[in-house]
């Protein structure tokens, strides 16, 4: 099971920015990002398949986040702007063993423990 670490999480002000970074312990296909709030489920944001060459995001943050990749250094990323009070969630970034876009927490297989993004209005 690949290990994963995320980072870059924090407090920042409403229309602000912020951009998570996930480390993986070895080579992943499809990525995901998930974000959850107190006594909420985990909500799918946004999914990059193992190439890099189809994403998929949530309607909440279509627009104004952005997933990207980096094969090389076995990274994921999550560029978020325009960020809004109810974007504040724990963030999560998960492994599937698919290739193609997935947007499902079952279809992850590995998770990191989250990171905190607080946005103030």
């Amino acid at each position: 099971q690949v290990q994963l670490v995320e980072s870059g999480g924090g407090l920042v002000q409403a229309g602000g920015s912020l951009r998570l970074s996930c480390a993986a312990s070895t080579r992943t296909f499809t990525m995901g990002w998930f974000r959850q709030t107190p006594g909420k489920g985990r909500e799918f944001v946004a999914t990059i398949s193992w190439s890099g060459g189809s994403t998929g995001y949530a309607d909440s943050v279509k627009g104004r986040f952005t997933i990207s990749r980096d094969n090389g250094k076995k990274s994921v990323y999550l560029q978020m702007n325009s960020l809004k009070p109810e974007d504040t969630a724990v963030y999560y970034c998960a492994a599937s063993n698919s290739k193609g876009v997935v947007t499902t927490t079952p279809g992850y297989d590995s998770w990191g423990q989250g990171t905190q993004v607080t946005v103030s209005s």
